[in-house]
């Protein structure tokens, strides 16, 4: 049987698909394997670039977790001292509450004294005050007083005596014989002697009042001297009744001056010469009589 003209026989077919593979086929395959190994080289590449940044990630973390460690570190430092310092705010706030209640107390203490020293001041202005019045008041008695001397000093003057002496300054009052004494010319007795029939003594000598006659300012005196007696009769207030004592002729004599006659007694001084220093004379025991001795050694 004959074949079909269009049907190839075994060997036609055999040469056909020998000489008939295409050459784009190979050219495809090699390509294949090209991007194959492309893609395998590519892909290592990125597996090594992966791995690599996986380890620097590895490597960063790593660094991340120490310096995450030194602030947590850091952090729990920040907090303890935190801490700290609220305490010691705590205490501080306390220490100033303290002070500022130590500082009231110590203004109110200060206030206190300030009070007390401005009473003071104001009672110590007062007193100041009162002593310059007082001074004021001083100041005007002083010069009244210094007028009142000016005034007895001018009514003080001298007289000639019962003896025809000339005596010193008379002494008409106290106030006078009180500005003699100042003086101190000469010593001075006060006396006050009553009618007795006994002598009474008076400084250096002792004197006894006879009688008195008031309305004419007279009086008798019988005076003990030198164991022996001086009458004084009829002498007027004012006058000086002048007599001596042994071993005093040619010195002043004594001088009696009496400024009060009264019934029964009279008032006034005797006056002695500075250098005279004779005892009273010996005489029956009689009763002393009120004197006042001054004497201005």
């Amino acid at each position: 049987m004959s074949l079909s003209p269009n049907i190839p026989s075994p060997d036609e077919s055999y040469r056909y698909e020998s000489s008939g593979t295409p050459r784009w086929i190979s050219v495809l395959f090699g390509v294949l394997i090209a991007a194959l190994a492309v893609v395998v080289y590519f892909g290592y590449a990125a597996q090594s670039k992966l791995n690599q940044d996986v380890s620097d990630q590895q490597k960063q973390n790593k660094v991340l977790s120490a310096q995450l460690e030194q602030a947590n570190s850091r952090i729990a430092d920040l907090k303890s001292q935190v801490e700290i310092t609220t305490q010691r705010m705590g205490l501080t706030q306390s220490e100033l509450a303290k002070a500022r209640s130590r500082a009231e107390d110590i203004r109110k203490q200060q206030q206190a004294s300030d009070q007390e020293l401005t009473s003071q001041i104001k009672a110590s202005q007062e007193q100041i005050g009162a002593v310059a019045t007082e001074v004021g008041g001083a100041k005007k008695d002083l010069e009244a007083t210094k007028t009142d001397l000016e005034a007895t000093k001018g009514r003080l003057d001298r007289a000639t005596g019962d003896m025809g002496v000339m005596s010193g300054l008379i002494a008409h009052n106290r106030d006078d014989l009180e500005e003699l004494r100042r003086r101190g010319d000469r010593n001075y007795y006060e006396f006050t002697l009553q009618k007795s029939k006994f002598p009474q003594r008076v400084g250096p000598v002792q004197v006894s009042l006879v009688r008195t006659d008031p309305k004419k300012s007279k009086y008798s005196v019988n005076v003990i001297a030198d164991d022996k007696t001086i009458e004084k009769k009829d002498k007027t207030s004012g006058e000086p009744v002048q007599f001596y004592v042994k071993g005093g002729r040619g010195a002043a004599p004594y001088e009696i001056v009496v400024f009060d006659v009264g019934k029964s007694q009279i008032t006034g001084y005797l006056a002695t010469p500075k250098d005279s220093g004779a005892p009273a004379p010996a005489a029956a025991p009689a009763p002393a009589a009120s004197t006042t001795p001054t004497s201005n050694p």
